[in-house]
């Protein structure tokens, strides 16, 4: 009972409105733009563009300007390499068997890398979660838009999210000291635990995606980075107990955010109702996130939905079936990588 009780609570709050505020303003803006010129194909790059306001929610400005610099030019060029790989595999007339191959290996490339880089830089969220999910979203999109126009939406979503980030010292009684930040210097402990995350992302994702594409391959399913974004979650925590434990989260988030996006749907809402959805579940999204991971899944689950919607019309019915599936498939992969250590140690215990 304990543990079940773990699952449903939540943490205390620290002024978490103050970023979900700001984050919900940093998609709202650019989305309802691109819906008033009528240019939704752009959406998606305004999206990940906007995960630059995720990073450094409570630190000071100084600091969170230089991570939201940081994570913004990092999503910049996961972008970037996301549509130029697209463009390439159009250009050479890869099949869709071979690029769904391909595209989970690069994939997985992408999360190693990306969390290496992150451990590096200690930005906040850790991990490569965003940035798998952008690339293989981007790259997945088959009618890639002028790539100028693409990338200027994303450069200017990110610029907006920066000058969001910095709105609270209009107000002299919000502004903290402004001062350089320390020079980041790591220790040897450091080092190797960030190489190490960053092979546990490695890992976690491939096998994910590999699982997933076989799976898909054989009863029809798509989305397959869904399963590399869910096999990640785990991946962070403290202990053993707590990564399992937002496994689960992920997994009974899911399921209770798709019954929501369902009456969502039901509703069926225009473009520019859908933005306000996207903007008010990323509101609902950030508010938990750091109290209450299953109540923010909730809301993450018809954010990514309702996104992929806005961009292109395909059988809802379709989207929620792929969502459960891979889902559940990458959070049992990312709970295995977990716990496969602490079995190993206790297996080879002499």
């Amino acid at each position: 009972m304990g543990v079940l009780a773990e699952m449903f609570r939540i943490g205390p709050g620290n002024n978490d409105h103050h970023p979900a505020l700001r984050c919900a303003v940093g998609v709202f803006v650019p989305l309802i733009a691109l819906t008033l010129i009528g240019r939704l194909d752009l959406a998606v790059f305004a999206s990940f563009g906007a995960f630059t306001g995720i990073y450094g929610r409570n630190e000071p400005h100084s600091l969170r300007f230089r991570s939201q610099l940081r994570a913004g030019g990092l999503m910049l060029a996961v972008i970037l390499l996301a549509t130029l790989t697209a463009r390439v595999a159009q250009q050479w007339g890869i099949g869709a068997v071979a690029y769904s191959w391909f595209l989970t290996a690069s994939t997985t490339a992408v999360a190693g890398a990306c969390s290496l880089i992150a451990a590096w830089w200690r930005l906040r969220p850790a991990g490569s979660l965003f940035h798998i999910f952008a690339f293989a979203a981007i790259a997945s999109i088959p009618a890639q838009p002028p790539l100028a126009e693409a990338m200027l939406v994303a450069v200017l979503t990110t610029v907006l999210c920066l000058l969001i980030g910095m709105s609270a010292r209009v107000v002299k009684s919000h502004r903290t000291p402004w001062k350089r930040p320390p020079r980041i210097r790591h220790t040897g402990p450091e080092r190797r635990a960030a190489w190490l995350e960053g092979g546990g992302y490695l890992v976690a994702a491939g096998l994910a995606g590999t699982l997933a594409t076989l799976v898909g391959e054989r009863l029809g399913f798509g989305h397959t980075y869904w399963a590399m974004v869910a096999a990640v979650v785990p991946l962070v925590g403290h202990s053993t107990r707590h990564r399992i434990r937002r496994g689960i989260q992920r997994i009974a988030g899911a399921v209770l955010g798709l019954l929501l996006l369902a009456g969502i749907l039901w509703l069926n809402p225009v473009p520019w109702e859908m933005v306000l959805v996207i903007a008010l579940c990323q509101f609902g999204a950030e508010l938990f996130i750091a109290r209450q991971y299953l109540l923010a899944q909730v809301f993450v689950t018809p954010l990514a939905l309702i996104s992929t919607l806005l961009v292109a019309r395909v059988d809802p019915g379709l989207l929620l079936r792929d969502r459960i599936v891979e889902t559940v498939i990458g959070a049992a992969v990312g709970v295995a990588v977990v716990v496969a250590p602490a079995v190993w140690r206790r297996w080879a215990k002499p």
